[in-house]
């Protein structure tokens, strides 16, 4: 294969590559030495959910195990440990190294839905943040001025607005440029929010006399709901974890307008597929038909186009046929009446009562077909009653 092919494929569904002439030199210099390029992604440990969002860049890294290169993944131990001193920020929590190890395991077994472990490294901050002594840091510290950060939005933003900036935020681009000193990093991938700390990396190398990195930036992906980044906290989110039948549905509720975007940046076809179903798109061909299409896509890279037909099957025959799942999971509960926003808690059917509340405002909760819309309703309980969270979610009353 040639270098112009490799950068093609490469190329697909990337932002932007800084520089793009380097990345071709790093291609010929690989084959002539014979030497994999090592691609660089880091990931913090503090939890340990992956949604498909997460893997746009990881998908890039198989791509370059594909050509034959080694993908290296960061697991930020150390600054994980650390959190946010401040105690403001509630989802950066100091974890303890039981906590991260748990996260990491799990994240990683979701990123091997993707790579290859084979021609995969992972690696840990600590290995080289925990032998550094305080000169080491105010050295690596100098390499950097004030200007230089205050020019990146968020800080500069954050300052202007007269919020408080703490110095340790200032030091997480510094250690994540010292990171691809640390694993001699070649190319570094992450998402266009990252630029600013990949870029850092580069400048981190230039200093300690290295071959600087390459960044790699791949677009954030939107959620579900069209509109925001796709993440936990708005429930728009496809996780690695769903089954295939809640992956198919969640696929086949994205607004027409996503459609290219989620073939695009999450599944694998080539770009004369991608191409062709841009074509289909301004043909004016029913979206429905590139949605099951695009559903089935993303659920066989995870679970097998047998799994995938099953669920495009149980789709249609729920929704297409207007039909009740069979075999619905049961809930047991005494004769009485129950607070609506209760029952859908306690059956596990909304995670929490601020979800249970949006939906029942939102219409999207039924009973027995009825659709009931006052999050102040209480429930008649009866025994084989059917309650409906979404379009996805079922359960069945059963009377104790």
């Amino acid at each position: 294969m040639s270098f112009e092919q490799e950068l093609k494929i490469i190329s697909k569904g990337v932002e932007e590559i800084i520089p793009l002439a380097e990345l071709k030199d790093k291609f010929e210099k690989s084959a002539k030495a014979g030497r994999p390029l090592r691609i660089k992604y880091g990931i913090d440990p503090t939890g340990y959910d992956v949604h498909i969002g997460h893997l746009v860049p990881i998908r890039k890294m198989r791509e370059f195990q594909d050509l034959g290169h080694t993908g290296v993944i960061i697991i930020g131990d150390f600054t994980a440990q650390i959190g946010d001193p401040t105690g403001r920020d509630e989802s950066r929590p100091p974890l303890t190294f039981e906590q991260i190890k748990y996260n990491s395991e799990k994240y990683m077994e979701q990123l091997y839905t993707v790579l290859k472990p084979e021609q995969t490294e992972v690696r840990y901050q600590s290995e080289w943040f925990g032998t550094m002594n305080m000169s080491d840091v105010l050295k690596m510290m100098g390499k950097f001025t004030l200007a230089q950060f205050m020019a990146h939005d968020t800080f500069r933003n954050r300052y202007e607005q007269g919020l408080s900036l703490g110095m340790h935020e200032i030091m997480y681009p510094i250690l994540q440029g010292y990171d691809s000193v640390a694993i001699k990093s070649d190319v570094e991938l992450g998402a266009t929010e990252q630029k600013f700390n990949i870029l850092c990396g580069r400048d981190m190398q230039r200093y300690f006399g290295m071959e600087q990195q390459v960044a790699v930036l791949s677009p954030i992906l939107l959620g579900t709901d069209g509109v925001n980044k796709m993440g936990k906290s708005l429930n728009n989110y496809i996780a690695v974890f769903d089954t295939p039948n809640d992956k198919f549905g969640k696929v086949m509720s994205i607004p027409d307008s996503l459609i290219l975007n989620y073939f695009c940046y999450a599944t694998t076809i080539s770009a004369e597929d991608l191409a062709g179903i841009k074509l289909e798109l301004e043909s004016g061909i029913n979206p429905m038909i590139l949605k099951k299409r695009l559903a089935r896509e993303i659920v066989s890279l995870y679970h097998g186009s047998c799994d995938a037909l099953a669920a495009q099957e149980a789709f249609e025959k729920l929704f297409s046929n207007k039909e009740i799942p069979e075999d619905l999971p049961e809930f047991n509960l005494n004769e009485g009446n129950y607070k609506l926003v209760k029952l859908l808690t306690d059956s596990g059917l909304c995670t929490g009562s601020g979800e249970a509340k949006r939906l029942i405002m939102g219409g999207g909760i039924s009973i027995d077909g009825e659709k009931i819309v006052s999050i102040d309703a209480c429930v008649d309980i009866t025994d084989g009653m059917v309650l409906r969270a979404g379009k996805r979610k079922f359960i069945k009353i059963r009377k104790i």
